[in-house]
């Protein structure tokens, strides 16, 4: 597939993903109690749970999870810039963060929590607003009781790597809904 192409595929995975969002929030825990990781995605992508508020903040959305695989996209704009007129690396760490994470999370049975332990991120090409989308692709390693690793890279729609990433998580039981 062409660059063109690419985008406008990618461009209508996302207003497709967009159109069954239920929104934005936060989700109380008694809502996903019970639930393994793979049926919260499954709930936001139905509508049933609204997305995560970080994406609102940051201009990004998942558009694809599978077990052990979360793919976000993301829209690199001006107010992200640093004072070197290009993407700040806090927006590329924090979309790769998510991805890692969310893919680990895909992988967890209910009961189960994660939270990111460390981030690894090798920023190997500059982004401006000139990029009109990338998507940052997080695949698992290893998930076992206490420790889970996940790898992923940000992409665009030419086939060029911007940045890639390694996350270790810690897993733990998750606190039990109030």
């Amino acid at each position: 597939m062409n660059q063109q192409d690419t985008l406008a595929q990618w461009q209508q995975d996302e207003r497709s993903v967009r159109s069954r969002l239920a929104g934005v929030g936060a989700v109380p825990r008694h809502k996903t109690a019970g639930m393994t990781g793979m049926q919260v995605f499954e709930a936001i992508f139905a509508g049933e749970l609204p997305a995560p508020p970080i994406g609102d903040t940051m201009d990004f959305i998942p558009v694809h999870t599978e077990h052990g695989m979360a793919v976000f996209q993301g829209q690199p704009k001006l107010r992200h810039y640093n004072p070197l007129g290009t993407v700040h690396g806090g927006w590329y760490c924090t979309l790769l963060d998510s991805a890692l994470g969310c893919a680990v999370h895909t992988t967890l049975p209910a009961g189960k929590g994660y939270t990111t332990l460390e981030l690894k991120v090798n920023m190997i090409r500059a982004l401006t607003d000139a990029v009109p989308l990338v998507r940052a692709e997080g695949r698992v390693i290893h998930v076992g009781r206490q420790v889970a690793t996940a790898e992923g890279r940000i992409v665009g729609p030419d086939g060029k790597i911007y940045a890639h990433a390694t996350t270790t998580c810690m897993v733990f039981d998750a606190p039990a809904a109030a």
